[in-house]
């Protein structure tokens, strides 16, 4: 049966709600509800919030320092996915674009193995994947640092900067101001944490919770079931997701990440310190842990800039009440990771803005 979209809207308008915010906290249905143009379709007592799942916008200035750094060893090829290139560090402007200009060697790859190949290609050089992103792409990470191991390619080595989700959204709901009412849970993460992944929200928190797809339809739906959740007063996890999402997720998937990582306390642009929150390669992998290898230490963080990127990704402010967006922040000319990002929130409300 084709998707009704009004006749979804008209359930939503019946609702006996008053206003409502709910959050997002995946990059990529930041990126669908600003396409598809949901925000405007929705009653104006419904908000949709985007919180933080996008693993570059979350990454702090003082880390991306750290890595600009990095890349100025003359022994070093840098590997990274093509939205950390132009992230700028705690200097506007400075970013792997700018220092690849200045002769460092940073290559662009599709996937981490793609870096243990570039390793094995140049014995004389050590090559550093930048790992960035969470519960999705941890697995694939993990999967080419034992690759190398089994290898023997040495000269291979991961900076992680994998994050975890519940941590982060641990943090959120207990930070100054609060206000959400619930969450639409992000279908990919989804994949290997499956339904138990977000079962503390609406157990310890009281918030419903809604895994959700990536089509307009998916997104509008799973707005619905939140709704109706708020309504009914009946808060839970549910799977909108089932064509992708199994219950218990991919343990596959999850075994091999506690193969790899084990937890540690990291920093999140916007929220702060988060206890367990990022994830490290274990002491047996220690020689593939750029952190180590190169005794890698953080710059203290510097006094905050105009960007607000911090306030947009937990909520706190929409991209369009930035006072750089659109004027000396936009995606030709980014400020802030928000706007870097594919899936950042201020790039999708900028790209979209007339939908």
């Amino acid at each position: 049966m084709p998707f009704d979209t009004q006749r979804v809207l008209r359930a939503i308008e019946a609702l006996p709600l008053g206003e409502v915010r709910l959050m997002e906290v995946c990059g990529t249905h930041t990126m669908a509800i600003a396409k598809s143009g949901i925000r405007s379709l929705l009653p104006e007592n419904v908000k949709l919030l985007s919180g933080p799942g996008c693993p570059v916008c979350v990454t702090p200035p003082e880390v991306i320092d750290a890595v600009l750094e990095l890349a100025m060893r003359p022994d070093v090829i840098l590997t990274t996915y093509g939205d950390m290139v132009r992230v700028p560090g705690s200097t506007p402007g400075d970013n792997l674009s700018r220092r690849r200009a200045l002769g460092a060697r940073v290559e662009v790859v599709y996937s981490p193995v793609d870096a243990v190949k570039l390793a094995r290609e140049n014995p004389d050089k050590e090559v550093v994947f930048l790992g960035v992103g969470f519960e999705t792409t941890a697995p694939g990470t993990a999967a080419a640092v034992l690759t190398a191991q089994e290898q023997g390619v040495e000269n291979f080595s991961l900076f992680s900067m994998l994050k975890t989700v519940e941590p982060a959204l641990r943090a959120l709901i207990a930070s100054e101001g609060f206000n959400v009412q619930g969450f639409l849970c992000p279908g990919h993460v989804a994949t290997i944490l499956g339904e138990e992944g977000f079962r503390f929200l609406p157990e310890e928190f009281g918030l419903p919770a809604v895994i959700s797809g990536f089509e307009g339809e998916d997104i509008l739906f799973s707005v619905y079931l939140l709704l109706r959740q708020l309504a009914d007063q009946k808060p839970r996890v549910q799977n909108e997701y089932t064509r992708a999402v199994a219950p218990n997720g991919n343990p596959l998937a999850r075994a091999m990440m506690e193969k790899c990582f084990a937890p540690r306390r990291d920093i999140w642009r916007g929220l702060g310190e988060i206890e367990a929150s990022g994830l490290k390669l274990r002491d047996e992998l220690a020689a593939y842990d750029a952190e180590k290898k190169f005794a890698i230490r953080y710059p203290e963080a510097k006094p905050v800039t105009a960007c607000r990127c911090g306030e947009v990704i937990t909520g706190r402010l929409a991209p369009q009440e930035c006072p750089l967006f659109s004027r000396r922040c936009t995606p030709e000319d980014p400020v802030g990771p928000c706007m870097v990002s594919s899936e950042g929130a201020c790039a999708a409300a900028y790209k979209y803005q007339t939908v």
